[in-house]
């Protein structure tokens, strides 16, 4: 799944058959908060959205950027997904 992080639009994009899926994100000194999760309507591909916000945080652990989930499906992913757990920032537990 190839991954585009757009920075002008402050997104991560893909493509999959129905549509554009994006995350949207805000940075803070070496720290991204993924905000929102934009999918066309009626998307309910779990597995997809798991697979595309694998890529993030692989991309985010290249970065060496700190990831706080703000978005509850992306809260759940990191319940889902301990090994990504690394990622967040001292003090914030899920």
């Amino acid at each position: 799944m190839a991954i585009k992080d757009n920075t002008f639009a402050r997104q991560f994009e893909t493509l999959a058959p129905e549509g554009m899926l994006s995350v949207e994100y805000s940075f803070q000194e070496k720290k991204i908060f993924l905000t929102k999760i934009n999918t066309p309507e009626g998307y309910d591909n779990q597995a997809v959205l798991d697979n595309m916000l694998k890529n993030i945080m692989e991309l985010n652990t290249e970065k060496k950027f700190r990831v706080v989930p703000i978005h509850p499906k992306i809260v759940t992913f990191f319940k889902k997904n301990p090994k990504y757990k690394e990622l967040l920032p001292p003090g914030i537990r899920i």
